[in-house]
């Protein structure tokens, strides 16, 4: 049987490996992981089982939340900002003028946003695993709360905030040991009423990725591609596949497919192929680099401590 901390560090150490899985392939046509059949073996500026900027971004804020006690905003950004100014190899647009543009941390996201008119990237999706897995002990108002106040970050539109907080219920539903899927009706009850419907489309069951109307590097269909190969499969592997082989930003649908499908299959279902290579640099943080080890104990820290 499952444990609740097996689920957790699958959170965490899935959506890694799922960053890593999808990482050379990323802009890429579709079904090209099973047509190359290459896994973890890298490509495209990254080395075998290389995490990217989604797991780099999710560490910082585990271990914040760890070493302040809490959620600690300033400090999040902080780490951000000093991450960013490390010349990683992968960073968002959006986020790094975010990061980058000398303003505060509570105002940085929402000037961008302001001026841009376009924030509703997938960018706080991808590093959700670990705020996740620490809030989810709080309950779903607190955990969704959570979720929202981390996207605001670097995103000023809302629609990434809603999608966050989605993925966070999903989580905390999937580490009790039930299904997320069923769980979606009452989940989007609590999405706010301007981004309900939109998310209530691309979280039905009739949905599917072809039926998307922006590229899946948008937080709408990222999350729907998510689910739906939650979904559409039966084990850990077969999902997060199946998320690397709908194309496009593969590295992040994967990440955020890693992270539903390691909180319901656990971390035991992820191959060690997937796991042996698996690292993680810091930028700007030394010459850290995390392994699979240091994530599972990432997790067993959150999941305990949250």
């Amino acid at each position: 049987m499952t444990t609740r901390l097996d689920r957790a560090v699958g959170a965490v150490l899935g959506s890694a490996a799922g960053d890593a899985l999808g990482a050379p392939y990323e802009f890429g046509p579709a079904g090209q992981l099973t047509a190359r059949g290459q896994e973890m073996r890298g490509g495209g500026g990254w080395d075998p089982g290389e995490a990217t900027d989604d797991t780099q971004m999710a560490v910082l804020v585990g271990e914040s939340l760890l070493e302040r006690g809490g959620l600690d905003l300033p400090d999040v950004f902080a780490r951000f900002q000093r991450w960013a100014a490390g010349r990683p190899k992968d960073i968002g647009l959006q986020t790094e003028d975010v990061l980058t543009n000398g303003e505060a941390w509570d105002l940085a996201a929402a000037l961008h946003f302001q001026i841009n008119a376009r924030a509703a990237g997938n960018g706080s999706l991808m590093r959700a695993s670990t705020s996740a897995v620490y809030f989810a002990a709080a309950g779903r108002e607190a955990t969704m709360d959570a979720a929202r106040r981390i996207a605001a970050l670097t995103h000023g539109d809302r629609a990434a905030w809603e999608g966050t907080a989605v993925l966070h219920e999903l989580v905390r539903v999937a580490l009790d040991g039930a299904d997320p899927t069923a769980a979606l009706p009452g989940v989007l009850d609590a999405v706010h009423a301007d981004h309900r419907e939109r998310y209530a489309r691309v979280l039905d069951p009739a949905w599917h990725p072809g039926l998307a109307t922006e590229f899946n590097g948008a937080v709408w269909p990222c999350l729907g591609s998510a689910v739906w190969a939650l979904r559409t499969t039966t084990g850990f592997a077969e999902a997060v596949r199946a998320a690397v082989d709908l194309g496009g930003d593969t590295d992040t649908v994967a990440a955020v497919t890693g992270i539903l499908a390691g909180a319901v299959y656990g971390g035991t279902a992820i191959p060690a192929e997937w796991t042996d290579p698996l690292h993680v640099p810091l930028p700007g943080f030394g010459d850290r680099v995390l392994d699979a080890a240091a994530l599972r104990a990432l997790a067993g820290r959150l999941a305990t401590i949250g």
